[in-house]
C-alpha cells in the first residue's frame, strides 16, 4: 500500500515536472517574438522655402548730421533755435549782425551809379565823334573829288589838312569807344563785386541745408562767429543738425558673408530696447574688408518718420544672404558631414537602414537644402546616428519637428 502511494506521488511529480518544462518553454518562445527591432527617431525629406540669414548687431547713427557754421564773421543777433527743436530746410536758425559789411554793400552800389554814368558818358562821346566824323570826312571826300576832276584847282595843303581831320576824325571815335568799353568793364567789375557782397550779406542769416533736429547749440545772443570758410580756422559752429527721419545701420558683414551682400536687400531690424522689429534695406557697403577686423563695413537704411528710434541705439540686423522657394529640406540633426561631403541615415520601406550621400545647398538655422541623393518624402533618421547601422532593420518612428514623436511603425 506504502509503495503504491509513492509510486503514485511520483508520478505525479514526474508530470508535474513536464508540464512546468513545457509551459517555460512557450513562455520563451512568446518572449523572443516579443522582442521588438531598435525605434529609431525619423523624419521626412519635405519641399519647402528656405533661407539662409546672417544676424549682426549694430549701432544707428543719423542719415546726416553737420555742424552748422557762418560764413562771415560777426555777432548772434538773435538765434531762433535750440537743442531738440525740428526745422525745415531753409529755415533760419539765426542773424548775425555785421555793420562793416553793410557798409561794403552800400559803397559797391555807390560804384556802380558812377561807372553806369561813366558808360552813358561815353556813349555820348562817341555819337558826337561820329557826328564830327560825317561832316569832316564828307568836306574832304568833296575836295578830294573837285580835285581828281580839275588837277591845280585845290591847293595839295588843303587837301592834306581835310585828310588830317577826316583821319582825326576816326581816331577820336576809336578813343571814344575804347573809354566805353573801359566804363562797361569797370561796371561789371562793380556790379560782380556788388553780387558778391550781396551774397556774403545774405549769409548773415544762418539756414538749416536740411530738415532735421538740432542737437547741439554752440552759440547765444552776442557771441561772436567767425567765418568757418577755411579747413585750417578753428571757428566755432553755430548749432549742431542730424536728420533722424531716416537712420543708418552700421553693421561689420564678415568676409565669409561679403560675397552674398545685395545692395537693395531687405533686412530685418530688431531694436530690443524697444521690443519691436523694423524694415530695413542695405543701402550702401565699402566694398573693402577691414584689414584688422576682416570685416565689410555696411549700412542699412531704416525709415524714422515719428522718430521712435534714436541715434545710438543698438540693434540687431537679420540679413537674407540665399533664398529658395521650393527646396528639398532636411533637418540638419539628420545630416552628418565628413570633409567636404555629408550623409544621411534613410530607412527605406522594409524598415532597413541604408547610408545615402547628398549634396547640400542653402542652410538656415534648423534645416538644410538638399539638391542631390535624396527624394521627397524620405525617411531619415535623426538623433544619435551612432546608435545604426547600415544594412540593420529598424522600427521607424516619425517625429513632428518642434513638437514630438507621432508614434507607430
Amino acid at each position: 500500500m506504502h509503495r503504491r502511494s509513492y509510486l503514485i506521488l511520483a508520478a505525479v511529480a514526474v508530470l508535474g515536472v513536464v508540464v512546468i518544462w513545457r509551459f517555460s518553454g512557450k513562455s520563451a518562445k512568446a518572449d523572443n517574438v516579443a522582442d521588438p527591432m531598435p525605434l529609431a527617431a525619423v523624419a521626412r525629406v519635405k519641399r519647402g522655402p528656405i533661407e539662409n540669414s546672417l544676424t549682426l548687431s549694430g549701432v544707428f547713427h543719423p542719415y546726416q548730421q553737420v555742424d552748422v557754421h557762418a560764413k562771415v564773421a560777426g555777432y548772434i543777433q538773435k538765434i531762433f533755435v535750440d537743442v531738440g527743436d525740428q526745422v525745415k530746410t531753409g529755415q533760419v536758425l539765426a542773424i548775425l549782425e555785421v555793420p562793416e559789411l553793410s557798409a561794403q554793400v552800400a559803397g559797391a552800389k555807390a560804384d556802380i551809379h558812377r561807372y553806369e554814368d561813366a558808360v552813358r558818358r561815353s556813349q555820348s562821346e562817341i555819337q558826337r565823334a561820329e557826328s564830327n566824323h560825317v561832316a569832316v570826312h564828307a568836306a574832304y571826300a568833296r575836295l578830294k573829288q573837285a580835285s581828281d576832276s580839275r588837277p591845280g584847282l585845290i591847293a595839295e595843303q588843303e587837301i592834306d589838312d581835310a585828310q588830317a581831320k577826316d583821319k582825326e576824325g576816326e581816331a577820336q571815335i576809336e578813343s571814344t569807344r575804347a573809354a566805353l568799353a573801359e566804363s562797361e568793364s569797370q561796371l561789371t567789375s562793380a556790379r560782380t563785386e556788388l553780387d558778391r557782397l550781396s551774397a556774403l550779406e545774405s549769409y548773415s542769416h544762418i539756414t538749416a541745408p536740411f530738415a532735421g533736429v538740432i542737437t547741439t547749440r554752440y552759440a547765444d545772443t552776442g557771441s561772436l562767429i567767425q567765418a568757418g570758410t577755411a579747413s585750417n580756422t578753428q571757428a566755432m559752429p553755430v548749432v549742431q543738425l542730424a536728420e533722424w527721419s531716416k537712420l543708418r545701420l552700421v553693421v561689420p558683414v564678415p568676409e565669409s558673408a561679403v560675397s552674398q551682400i545685395r545692395l537693395s536687400s531687405m533686412v530685418q531690424v530688431h531694436v530690443s530696447a524697444l521690443g519691436r522689429d523694423f524694415q530695413g534695406k542695405v543701402a550702401r557697403f565699402a566694398d573693402a574688408l577691414n584689414d584688422e577686423t576682416r570685416t565689410m563695413h555696411t549700412e542699412i537704411d531704416v525709415e524714422n518718420s515719428n522718430g521712435t528710434l534714436k541715434d545710438g541705439m543698438y540693434a540687431e540686423a537679420k540679413i537674407a544672404l540665399n533664398r529658395q522657394s521650393n527646396a528639398l529640406t532636411v533637418p540638419i540633426q539628420a545630416v552628418e558631414r565628413n570633409g567636404s561631403g555629408a550623409s544621411v541615415l534613410m530607412v527605406d520601406a522594409q524598415g532597413r537602414v541604408e547610408e545615402k550621400q547628398v549634396k547640400l545647398g542653402v542652410e538656415s538655422s534648423d534645416r538644410v537644402e538638399v539638391t542631390a541623393g535624396l527624394a521627397e518624402n524620405d525617411q531619415l533618421i535623426i538623433g544619435n546616428r551612432g546608435e545604426f547601422r547600415a544594412g540593420e532593420r529598424v522600427r521607424p518612428q516619425a517625429v513632428n519637428e518642434g513638437v514630438g514623436a507621432e508614434g507607430t511603425n
